[in-house]
């Protein structure tokens, strides 16, 4: 729809798409239609152009309405519930919204605007760990920096039960410190000798406020004694009690664990350990849930065609549904890993051994045959409950280092008969992914190694290899084949669900693409191709890193369901997790579903599982965030361990995101996160432009872009926070001075000699 300007005689031009966008994000408390047409002085005859072009938005999916009040799409509700999480130094509390769709990124920081005056005396007064339902309303001005929102609180609300953790640091005459191990709360807190709750110097404690004056160091209780962080996996545990994962398996769990015993060939199975399956998997792997094998087809109607096969433990067998370690296993949802140790789904009697396709020893699994055409295109498949005999087990290194001409003693007698025709049987299936075109993001992987005693040795970049991307391709196509038999069974099942992404990323990549001169169509069926083409056209260019980072988090998040919508990153139709079963409850429930559709056995999915199934899906969706977020936190604090010993050292470092409050960078050589505050980049005003993913400066063009590479300075480490503060040493890139602010009104004018300007992020405030 074309946009016509006011008359000469008015003094504002008619307000754009993208203008009155940013007006209903940054006014969430007033974005009617009456307050957009005040704020650009609409009037008139284009009152009815806005109400056209607010229509327009909303049907593009940028905008929703409420009531009267617009906003974007899942936009902060006008009352909610949230948490009081830190306070800064100057005595400002800040909140997250209780409830928060990670799709979206990381919770708003929200500004608590309460009366002063005493804590119980009439008038709402929070403290950190509180609960509050509050009203969402305009920040006061000069806190832009520093928050998305305020919140008025309405009353206060019960205090969440895990209440704070931190680390108790013992002082002389009995009290002590407890020094907070997450980064939206870095102040310590004072405990006194009553207070400590028999924590000792080093013990990781859970804590309540009991005393939050505005200024000085608020005073905590210790409420419970986690236990001592002396050990050499002290990281990892700091992890696991903060995220209340379930690591330590009850005494009835590991009973029937150990009262389990090994299948036997009863006649029930089919014989399979004449078939030649190899597991490959990483070097320092303990279990060995899925095992591989590929010949050509010899069916003349299938020339080139091959046959590949899939084997997968059998744990449906061992883990029967209602049983102690049925609901153990739905608790903890999945398998976390962190560097220094894994916490299993399965105790060990179960995971590493029984269920373990070990090298020469009989073991009951599910297999799936399929059959491929010459261009990788499967005709068929079938699934097998059957007993097998893994004849190696090897790692990708030494697949990779056999099929390229360097055999060992282990894959020597093997390399004609079983690794060859298996890489074979890949390039035919790569074919097929190939036609089929999934989203290909170059993103790769660091991984720390640790020394003896548990600290970090280096950080590496494992090289991807060919073994990686042959059992990455075997396992998706058995994935597959699971929900398509499953699907044409009329089984319930749990789906692997990929949305497309929504409406609002969309267009915020369409803008920041269409800076660097690269264009999504705004028609047409999307596609991972689509974004392939962009990722193709920048792959040799300076800025690849940058399309890679921003097209990644322009995607939906991955997630367990009932209800199929298919998988878009992979441009799947129907797919399901199948191949993990030791590690992942969803592929205990795939197992389950098909021994019952295929009628394998009596121990399927249990009766009634059809009304659980979405519940049990959106549990088990939260377990798979819920360890993502702890595995990254651990890693975050082991990289801030090594580094802490480097203050005033200077790194090289990419940006890797860009907010009003200032810019997260990555470096370059260890991967480890870290931030630097607007209020350090200079003396100039730097706005933030959403579009590019930039912080720019308003008087002299200076810019830090999303990707950009630069020198950064550490000035301060929390290491049981995992929190890196870096200062920028090197200069911006070139840009153009941003004369007017994201609303189209004049920003804040250029500094006069002599005169000093409060540095972005520094806040004035209204005493």
């Amino acid at each position: 729809m074309a946009r016509k300007l006011r008359p000469e005689t008015d003094a504002l031009p008619f307000p754009t798409r993208e203008a009155v966008l940013r007006y209903i994000t940054e006014h969430p408390a007033r974005a009617t239609k009456r307050d957009i047409a005040r704020a650009f002085d609409v009037k008139g005859e284009h009152r009815v152009m806005l109400k056209a072009l607010l229509r327009e938005l909303e049907q593009e999916g940028l905008i929703e309405r409420r009531a009267k009040r617009l906003s974007e799409p899942g936009a902060l509700p006008p009352v909610l519930v949230c948490e009081v999480v830190s306070r800064d130094a100057e005595g400002d509390f800040f909140a997250e919204p209780v409830t928060w769709d990670e799709e979206r990124g990381s919770p708003p920081r929200l500004l608590v605007i309460a009366k002063r005056g005493r804590r119980g005396e009439g008038d709402v007064q929070p403290g950190i760990g509180d609960r509050l339902l509050g009203r969402v309303t305009d920040l006061p001005h000069g806190y832009e920096a520093v928050a998305r929102a305020a919140v008025r609180p309405i009353k206060l609300l019960e205090r969440k039960p895990s209440g704070i953790m931190g680390v108790f640091r013992a002082t002389a005459g009995g009290g002590g410190r407890i020094v907070p191990i997450s980064k939206k709360q870095l102040q310590e807190f004072v405990v006194d000798a009553a207070h400590t709750g028999g924590a000792e110097d080093g013990d990781l404690v859970a804590l309540d406020v009991h005393r939050s004056g505005r200024y000085g160091l608020p005073q905590a209780k210790v409420r419970e004694r986690i236990g001592s962080l002396k050990s050499e996996k002290a990281v990892s545990m700091i992890a696991i009690h903060a995220n209340e994962i379930p690591y330590i398996f009850p005494e009835a769990v590991i009973a029937e664990a150990e009262a389990a015993e090994p299948v036997r060939m009863d006649g029930k199975r089919e014989d399979w350990r004449d078939l030649p399956l190899v597991t490959i998997d990483p070097p320092d792997a303990k279990d060995h849930d899925d095992a591989v094998h590929a010949v050509p087809d010899e069916d003349p109607a299938n020339p080139g065609g091959v046959i590949a096969t899939v084997a997968i433990a059998d744990v449906a067998h061992y883990i029967r549904p209602g049983s102690a370690l049925d609901k153990e296993a739905l608790k903890r949802g999945n398998s976390v890993y962190f560097p220094d140790r894994v916490i299993p789904m399965l105790p060990e009697r179960i995971s590493n051994d029984l269920c373990s396709l070990k090298e020469a020893v009989d073991r009951p699994a599910l297999a799936v045959r399929m059959v491929f055409d010459a261009h990788g295109h499967k005709r068929r498949h079938t699934f097998h409950r059957i007993m097998m005999r893994s004849v190696a087990k090897l790692s990708y290194q030494q697949a990779q280092a056999a099929v390229d001409g360097r055999p060992d003693d282990k894959t020597r007698p093997i390399l004609d008969s079983i690794l060859k025709p298996l890489f074979a049987g890949y390039q035919v299936l790569l074919k097929g992914r190939n036609a089929r075109e999934p989203l290909e993001l170059d993103l790769p992987e660091r991984k720390i190694v640790l020394k003896p005693d548990g600290t970090v040795d280096r950080v590496v970049v494992p090289e991807r290899l060919e073994a990686h991307k042959l059992i990455e391709e075997f396992m998706i196509q058995a994935n597959v084949a699971a929900a398509e038999t499953l699907e044409a069974k009329r089984s319930p099942l749990v789906y692997r669900i990929h949305d497309q992404p929504s409406m609002s990323k969309l267009e915020a990549l369409r803008e920041f693409l269409a800076s660097l001169d690269l264009k999504i169509a705004k028609q047409g069926n999307l596609t991972p191709e689509v974004f392939n083409r962009i990722l193709a056209r920048v792959e040799d260019a300076p800025n690849a890193h940058l399309v890679n980072e921003v097209v990644l988090r322009s995607q939906s998040q991955a997630e367990y369901s009932p209800f199929n919508i298919g998988h878009f990153g992979l441009n799947l139709r129907r797919y399901a997790h199948f191949t993990s079963p030791i590690r992942r409850y969803a592929d205990l429930i795939v197992h389950r579903a098909l021994v019952g559709a295929l009628k394998l056995g009596d121990d399927g999915l249990p009766n009634g599982i059809e009304d659980r199934l979405e519940r049990i899906a959106a549990d088990i969706s939260g377990a798979e965030r819920r360890a993502m977020q702890a595995e990254r936190e651990t890693i975050d604090r082991l990289i801030a361990e090594w580094l802490s010993d480097r203050i005033g050292a200077v790194f090289r470092a990419r940006i890797g995101g860009v907010t009003k409050a200032g810019l997260f960078v990555k470096l370059a050589d260890t991967g480890a996160d870290g931030f630097v505050p607007a209020s350090t980049l200079g003396a100039d005003f730097y706005a933030y432009d959403e579009a590019r993913h930039a912080l720019v400066g308003n008087r002299t063009g200076e810019t830090f872009q999303l990707g950009d590479t630069v020198e950064v300075k550490l000035v301060e480490v929390a290491p049981l926070a995992g929190a890196l503060r870096f200062e920028i040493v090197s200069e911006g890139r070139q840009g153009k001075p941003l004369n007017r602010s994201r609303h189209g009104r004049m920003a804040p004018p250029g500094r006069r000699d002599g005169e000093q300007r409060r540095p972005k992020g520094i806040k004035t405030k209204r005493r």
